[in-house]
């Protein structure tokens, strides 16, 4: 009798846990993302905040979420990810508390920094699902719980103003202080469910026994073309924190650059020295066991782990960069558009729903993705259909304006493609199908990501998961140099590359690798 997925069958205890985890996962960016939805009231509240200081703290929130996903990956290859999990949102608890109550930039900005490692928690369900679901269910269950999950970004937009401004400042009487009181009960979330999850789920299925990694460590290759390429794809995750610091230190607040260029050259070097001792380790842990020889069962394609890193960078990198800018494309664009009363039809507000339709999307279009990947027998095809679609996508939205006249300042303006209110439905509709494209590509990269090496899922899912960040700090960066019409040409281009780079080399996964559990 073939089994059935069964979202609402909670008897299966596999249902179970991928419900609690994916809560899990919708905590951890609940709380992640919780400073952008109270950051003009933190700016009328504190005196002295001016928003080249949340400059800073939005670019500190990603900054050292690339390598905590490398980190997270390996621990959880180790300890499992039940304790790792719940220790993240425990532990990351703590931070919160220190920024909503902080009083000095400082405070801000270390507390933001290390409040950032709490974006890993994405790495830690994948291996969950990737332990409690068979070959033929991974896809839907990696779908649904990162899509699911992905929803508490938009969650903490959302009900996190209601939280400080209705119930903390007007309910319970805290005054202006209220979106203190207000972070502090969502790092009080974090940490209660942190203790929770730790006793509602078990890191193996009955009468499975899975084994763990004897300790955190480098990824293990199986050819020396696998470790050149092992070696070159990790510099990347190295790069982009130099970019971050670089991109910080020329923020000026009060006419100061906040890193000196001498500090930043220190940086530089840490960060070239960081990577030099990980290329070592790495080549102590596998140039060993390559020269006694890798047994056949044990091989796997390292250069389908490069082509998903790809893939991601390419997706959820763009994902993050264009709901940056989303809004204010739409609402600069069709600035001119109005209604019969002279009225302005794209508001702030229309904007930011247009813009939010990114995230609302996710619920469906991610699941989608893990599903198509199960359902179409062969992951691959389904791989290189969704990253063409990108491709299309983003090159039609770089369709929904053309250049107009350059302002008296030197800024090039984009106006509507077609003039009438159709020309903007139409928009709006190409907007839709090309997000639905983007978040089923992240859906179908982590479908395809179990089934490379299963043992060591989180490692991989950990890389893939830095890429996508990696992806956002550079899209970001190339979008504070270039016009919106140019910016969407380039992250189609990005979506081609990562296409051709899938034709060649990802391969389609064979059986999974049911002696390692």
């Amino acid at each position: 009798m073939e089994e059935k997925f069964g979202l609402l069958d909670f008897k299966q205890e596999r249902i179970r846990v991928l419900h609690y985890t994916w809560f899990a996962f919708f905590i951890t960016f609940y709380v992640w993302f919780n400073m952008a939805p109270l950051a003009t009231t933190m700016l009328s509240n504190i005196d002295w905040l001016t928003k080249e200081h949340l400059k800073v703290l939005a670019i500190c929130n990603v900054a050292l979420t690339i390598p905590a996903r490398i980190v997270v990956g390996a621990l959880i290859d180790r300890y499992g990810p039940r304790k790792v999990f719940s220790g993240i949102m425990i532990i990351m608890a703590i931070p919160v508390f220190f920024f909503a109550f902080g009083n000095s930039f400082i405070q801000l900005v270390i507390s933001r920094l290390i409040l950032g490692t709490i974006g890993a928690g994405f790495v830690i369900g994948i291996k969950m699902m990737a332990i409690w679901f068979p070959k033929n269910m991974i896809g839907r269950a990696e779908g649904f719980y990162a899509g699911w999950g992905n929803f508490g970004s938009a969650w903490a937009a959302m009900t996190l103003p209601w939280f400080a401004l209705t119930l903390c400042q007007k309910w319970f009487g805290l005054g202006e202080d209220g979106w203190r009181y207000a972070l502090a009960i969502n790092g009080l979330v974090s940490f209660a469910y942190g203790i929770a999850y730790y006793f509602l789920v078990s890191d193996q299925p009955p009468n499975k026994e899975i084994k763990f990694a004897q300790k955190a460590e480098p990824m293990k290759v199986t050819s020396y073309v696998d470790l050149i390429q092992y070696i070159v794809w990790s510099f990347p995750l190295v790069g982009a924190m130099g970019l971050l610091a670089w991109r910080i230190g020329n923020i000026k607040i009060e006419g100061e650059v906040l890193l000196e260029q001498n500090l930043l050259y220190i940086i530089y070097g840490v960060l070239g020295l960081i990577y030099v001792a990980h290329v070592i380790k790495l080549l102590q842990i596998n140039l060993p066991e390559l020269k006694a020889g890798i047994p056949e069962k044990k091989r796997y394609s390292w250069s389908s782990v490069a082509a998903l890193n790809s893939t991601y960078f390419a997706n959820f990198g763009a994902e993050l960069a264009v709901v940056s800018m989303l809004p204010m494309f739409f609402e600069t664009v069709f600035s001119s558009l109005t209604d019969a009363m002279g009225n302005p039809i794209m508001t702030a507000t229309m904007a930011g729903m247009v813009a939010a339709s990114f995230a609302v999307v996710n619920l469906v279009a991610r699941p989608l993705g893990g599903y198509l990947s199960d359902k179409m027998k062969n992951r691959k095809r389904t791989m290189l259909i969704y990253m063409i679609g990108i491709t299309i996508g983003f090159f039609l939205m770089s369709m929904i304006g053309k250049y107009g006249p350059v302002t008296e300042a030197g800024v090039q303006t984009i106006v509507p493609m077609f003039d009438g209110i159709w020309w903007l439905v139409v928009a709006v509709i190409i907007t839709i199908c090309c997000s639905m494209f983007v978040q089923g590509a992240e859906g179908a990269t982590f479908a395809i990501i179990p089934m490379i090496k299963r043992g060591m899922t989180g490692q991989i899912a950990g890389m893939a998961g830095a890429y996508g960040n990696v992806g956002a700090v550079v899209y970001l960066v190339i979008y504070s140099l270039v016009d919106d019409k140019t910016f969407f040409y380039i992250i189609a281009g990005g979506a081609l590359l990562s296409f051709l780079y899938c034709l060649i080399f990802l391969k389609e996964p064979e059986e999974t690798y049911v002696d390692e559990y």
